[in-house]
Parts: structure tokens; C-alpha cells; sequence
């Protein structure tokens, strides 16, 4: 159950760390000040997640590793975040369709995990899901404007939900550590958000005058167990930089 939980926790933290760090990159470059601070402010967010799931992990592992170890001082394969939260940013319409993708499932995560039996993980979501909910609202709107906009506004936003829908089967699919926790009436199985998700996913499509893509079709897997692209290996390069080169160093 202990090693179950924190390998839990360490997905959940991952999910929120990387993303975090995406979004990052976009500071300074928005496509417009309004959205610039918006996406910085929902970097933020998740960053401050983030250090309350590998927190709670570091707990739960008892090896002494904090939450900077644990974010600065592992290998590529010992992160266990989905693929979709590693992609590049692309243009912002790719920024923007995996920010929905993430925050529909995300927010129903959070709901769930609010009623978990497990309460250091019932608190932590019920802080978090409020903040979701508004990263939820406000990545459907954009969507929305975007897709209901401008024909080439449309075309990219469109492009942008097609290319990444490869990325999303993987947040349904469970495995050994969810089984353990759902057991326990912990966390919910990874399907029983499946339904729900794509029925709020089909809602916002359909206002944004776009075509959903088949929900049968072929996924991509791996993130939660460690196996990942090349994409998360930059990133960790750039955002491990500091820690590796000066160990300890301390503001």
C-alpha cells in the first residue's frame, strides 16, 4: 500500500511539475499581455500542487528526499507523468488544446480524489480542485473563442485538438498502483473518468464549431510508467540545469 501511494503521488506531482514547467516557457511571449500573465498564473498554480504532491511523497518514500530532490534530481524514466503534459508548446493553439485536455480530466480527478479515504490526499485535492476549476473555465472559453473565431483561427485550433487526442487515452488506462487504490476507495479507477470527460469534451467542441475526434482511436502510453519521448529530456535538461551544476546550492 505505502509503495502504491507514493508512486501515486509522484504521478500526480509530475503531472502538475511538468506541466508547470511548460507552461513556464511561455512567460514573456504570450501572444498577448492579458494572456501571458494568465498562463504564468496557471503555471504557478500548478507548480504549488506540485510541491504539495512531492511533498506527501517524500513522506510516504521516508528516504529523506524533499520536494527539490525530488523535482531536480531524477533521471527522465523516474518521472511518471503523462506524455500529453510533456509535448512542446507548439503555437498557442497547441498550448492551448493540451491545457483543456489536461484540465477536463484533471478537474475530475480532483473531485473524486476530494472524497479519497485516504485523507493527506482528500485534503491536497480539495485545495487544488478549486484552482482546476478555474483552469477548466477558462481553457473551455478560449477554446470556444478560438474555434468559433476566425477561419484561421479555426484551422490551427482544430489541427491543434487532432494532434494531440493521441496523448489523452492514457489518462483512462490503469494499472497495478491504481488497482491497490482503488481497492481502498483511495482514488478512482482511471476508466470511470472516461465517459465524463468525453462528454464535457464533445459540449465545448460543439459550441466551438469543431469535430471531435474518434474516440476509439489509436493512444499513446508509457508516461506512467516511466517510458517517455524526447521532449521530457529537454525540458528536464533545462529545467535541472542549477541543481546539477551547483548540488545544494541555496538562495
Amino acid at each position: 500500500m505505502q509503495k502504491a501511494l507514493f508512486q501515486y503521488a509522484l504521478r500526480l506531482g509530475d503531472n502538475a511539475l511538468i506541466l508547470s514547467q511548460r507552461l513556464s516557457q511561455w512567460c514573456g511571449k504570450g501572444p498577448a499581455l492579458e494572456e501571458d500573465m494568465a498562463l504564468t498564473n496557471v503555471a504557478l498554480d500548478l507548480l504549488g500542487q506540485a510541491r504539495l504532491w512531492l511533498d506527501y511523497a517524500g513522506e510516504l518514500e521516508g528516504a529523506g528526499r524533499d520536494q527539490d530532490s525530488l523535482a531536480f534530481l531524477r533521471a527522465p524514466h523516474e518521472y511518471y507523468n503523462l506524455l500529453l503534459v510533456e509535448q512542446p508548446n507548439g503555437h498557442y493553439g497547441d498550448t492551448l488544446a493540451r491545457q483543456w485536455y489536461f484540465d477536463v480530466w484533471h478537474s475530475l480527478l480532483l473531485q473524486r480524489l476530494a472524497g479519497s479515504a485516504e485523507p493527506r490526499i482528500a485534503a491536497i485535492a480539495e485545495k487544488s480542485e478549486k484552482e482546476a476549476r478555474y483552469h477548466l473555465r477558462r481553457s473551455s472559453d478560449l477554446v470556444i473563442r478560438l474555434g468559433d473565431g476566425s477561419e484561421l483561427s479555426r484551422s490551427r485550433m482544430q489541427q491543434s485538438v487532432d494532434d494531440l487526442w493521441m496523448f489523452t487515452g492514457e489518462m483512462f488506462v490503469g494499472d497495478d498502483v491504481d488497482a491497490v487504490l482503488v481497492a481502498e476507495g483511495i482514488a478512482p479507477a482511471p476508466e470511470s473518468l472516461r465517459a465524463p470527460w468525453l462528454e464535457t469534451v464533445g459540449e465545448v467542441l460543439r459550441e466551438a464549431t469543431l469535430t471531435a475526434p474518434a474516440p476509439d482511436a489509436w493512444m499513446q502510453k508509457g508516461g506512467k510508467q516511466g517510458v517517455h519521448g524526447e521532449h521530457l529530456g529537454h525540458l528536464l535538461t533545462e529545467m535541472q540545469w542549477l541543481q546539477r551544476s551547483y548540488p545544494g546550492a541555496q538562495w
